[in-house]
């Protein structure tokens, strides 16, 4: 996956949706300088950072993330005929966000896409499973968490 376009379009992705971090309790879009420093980073023009943080929920209201709208309408993105053919083309960091997710939907790898049900997490991740059945972000702590705490209601009751 690294160093292909799939592969740049997932981490760019996942970058963006993990800019929340629950666990942690921090949030890049939370104030306009960390926004700017996130974009730049990656080579990008931030735009507003309304439409940033409503394209993120909306991406990850699609991805499984309860209780979020899934409106992105702040962040644009448009087709421009090139030599090379039809490429999505974005002004702003979350427009380029929204380009990579279109993307990988063509490719028919966006359901790999997923936000891990642990309410004390809800980490952006990449299934790379076979069968896409990755539920967890990491077996080992999310998974693992949850499969203990339901063994210890079920030997309560």
């Amino acid at each position: 996956m690294s160093g292909t376009p799939t592969g740049d379009d997932v981490r760019l992705v996942l970058d963006f949706l993990n800019t929340l971090d629950v666990e942690a309790g921090t949030d890049v879009l939370q104030q306009a300088d960390s926004w700017r420093s996130w974009a730049a980073k990656r080579g990008l023009r931030p735009g507003a950072l309304g439409a940033a943080r409503q394209a993120r929920n909306a991406l990850r209201a699609a991805v499984g993330d309860p209780g979020l709208p899934r409106d992105a309408a702040g962040a644009a993105v448009r087709v421009e005929l090139t030599p090379d053919g039809p490429a999505l083309v974005a002004d702003s960091a979350a427009g380029a966000v929204l380009a990579a997710a279109a993307r990988l939907e063509v490719l028919g790898e966006w359901r790999r896409v997923k936000i891990c049900p642990a309410d004390d997490c809800r980490w952006a991740f990449y299934d790379q499973s076979r069968n896409r059945s990755r539920t967890w972000c990491s077996m080992r702590v999310c998974g693992n968490r949850e499969k203990a705490r339901a063994w210890r209601s079920r030997s309560s009751e």
